[in-house]
């Protein structure tokens, strides 16, 4: 009895530690300002896919001329993606269809973009979506922007 109840406890406490993790990873990755909520889907075909697969809810955090992208559900203390500002060309803007609507928060824009070559898109909220577009158009004088 008396060591179901440690095993029991022990499973409480390894639990609360790791979403004060999650939390705390979180709060470190937001401390520096920049940052808003962004899905991402990596590596997608030309025809649009609206079945809601392949989307990974994150966090974007604007650092100079690239934005580092972090996985919400996980344990890594460096962003998993790092989109380059002159490399990323907006191809598309349309409204989640589908499953797509059950996938990614509510209210999201869908982004179509390239970026050195791989399809990617980013779906984020249109505020969000106002600062990106922003941000990509302030380049630096002589870099090319391509939005489209």
């Amino acid at each position: 009895m008396v060591l179901a109840l440690l095993v029991c406890g022990l499973v409480v406490v390894l639990v609360a530690v790791g979403l004060f993790v999650f939390g705390l990873r979180r709060r470190l990755i937001q401390r520096s300002g920049g940052t808003f909520d962004c899905s991402l889907r990596w590596n997608v075909s030309e025809e649009p896919d609206t079945s809601g697969k392949g989307w990974v809810y994150g966090v974007a955090r604007y650092s100079g001329d690239r934005i580092n992208w972090f996985r919400v559900f996980s344990y890594a203390p460096r962003p998993r993606r790092s989109l380059e500002r002159s490399a990323i060309e907006v191809r598309a803007r349309r409204a989640p269809e589908g499953e797509e609507e059950v996938a990614l928060l509510s209210d999201s824009v869908v982004l179509g973009c390239v970026h050195q070559g791989t399809r990617l898109e980013l779906a984020m909220s249109e505020d969000a979506l106002t600062g990106f577009l922003a941000w990509l158009e302030a380049a630096p004088p002589g870099q090319r922007v391509n939005v489209a």
